[in-house]
C-alpha cells in the first residue's frame, strides 16, 4: 500500500510537469519586434536592457535587446507598461546607465545683465551655439539637439522656475544622458567712448571793386558716444552621478560693442573634456 501510494505520488509530479509543459507550449509568451516580427516562446529572463527566451521544444535560450522591441504579451494574459506610460506615472524616470553612455545635452544658458536676470532668447541662442561648436568637436558623443532637449525639460517638469528643484543626477534621467552642459553669460556695461567731429565753412564778401566788405563763418558740430561691454562666459559639466567633471569661466580679452560672447565660449568648449579635435 505504501509503495502504491508513492508510485500515485510520483505519476501525479510527472503529469503536472508535462501539464505545465503542455501549456505552455499551447499558451506561450508572445514578443513584438519594433520590425513587425512577433515570437512566440517562453521568456526565461527581463533585464533593464535584455529579454531572454527559450522557443517551445528548444533548450538553447536567445536574447533580444529591448530596445528593439515593441511589446510582450506574457502567456497570462498581463502586458508590461510602454516606457511611455511609466514617464507619464513618475516625472523623474530613472534610465539605466546603458541607456545614458555617452549621450550629452546642453541646458538654456543662464543671461545676466549688470548681474540681474536678462533676456531668455540670449540663453537659447548661447544654447544654439554651444550645440553647433560641439556637434562637430565631439566624435564618439551623441548630442541631442536643443529642442529636443528643452521639450524633455518642459515634460519633465524642468521649468526654468523650478530647475533648482532638481539635481544634476535627477535631470539626466529624465533627458537619459550621461552628461549636462549647464552655461551662463554675463555682460556688464564698461566703459564709453565718446567723438566729436565738426564742420566749418567761412563765407568773404566783396563789393562791385573786390573789397571784402565782411567775412563770415558757419559750421556744425556732431558729438557721438558708444557703450562698450564686457563680457565673460561660465561652463558647468555634471555626470549622471551628481558629479561635476569640469567648472570654469573665462572672460573676452577686449570689450565689446555688440556684447558678443563667442570667443569666451569657444575658448571653454575647447578646453573641456567632451571636446574633440
Amino acid at each position: 500500500m505504501k509503495k502504491l501510494s508513492t508510485f500515485v505520488f510520483a505519476l501525479s509530479l510527472v503529469s503536472s510537469s508535462l501539464f505545465a509543459q503542455s501549456s505552455a507550449k499551447l499558451n506561450p509568451d508572445v514578443i513584438s519586434k519594433k520590425n513587425g516580427e512577433e515570437i512566440k516562446a517562453k521568456i526565461t529572463k527581463i533585464t533593464d536592457t535584455d529579454v531572454s527566451f527559450v522557443y517551445p521544444g528548444e533548450t538553447a535560450e536567445y536574447v533580444l535587446k529591448k530596445s528593439d522591441l515593441l511589446k510582450i504579451v506574457h502567456s497570462s494574459g498581463q502586458v508590461p507598461l510602454p516606457a511611455q506610460e511609466r514617464q507619464k506615472e513618475q516625472v523623474a524616470m530613472s534610465a539605466s546607465p546603458a541607456d545614458h553612455h555617452n549621450r550629452i545635452a546642453i541646458l538654456p544658458f543662464t543671461y545676466l545683465m549688470d548681474n540681474q536676470p536678462g533676456a531668455d532668447a540670449i540663453g537659447y541662442k548661447a544654447q544654439e551655439d554651444a550645440f553647433s561648436f560641439l556637434a562637430q568637436h565631439t566624435a564618439g558623443y551623441t548630442i541631442l539637439d536643443p529642442r529636443t532637449t528643452n521639450a524633455l525639460l518642459v515634460k519633465g517638469g524642468v521649468t526654468k522656475d523650478k530647475m533648482m528643484n532638481f539635481t544634476m543626477k535627477e535631470i539626466c534621467d529624465i533627458l537619459g544622458v550621461e552628461y549636462i552642459v549647464d552655461g551662463s553669460v554675463t555682460q556688464n556695461k564698461g566703459y564709453q567712448t565718446s567723438s566729436t567731429s565738426g564742420v566749418a565753412n567761412t563765407k568773404v564778401k566783396r563789393d562791385d571793386d573786390e573789397k571784402v566788405k565782411g567775412i563770415s563763418t558757419y559750421g556744425s558740430t556732431n558729438s557721438n558716444s558708444v557703450q562698450r561691454y564686457d563680457v565673460s562666459v561660465s561652463l558647468h559639466i555634471y555626470m549622471d552621478n551628481n558629479a561635476s567633471i569640469y567648472n570654469q569661466s573665462h572672460k573676452a580679452f577686449l570689450s565689446s560693442t555688440d556684447g558678443g560672447y563667442s570667443s569666451p565660449l569657444e575658448y571653454l568648449l575647447k578646453r573641456c573634456p567632451l571636446y574633440r579635435k
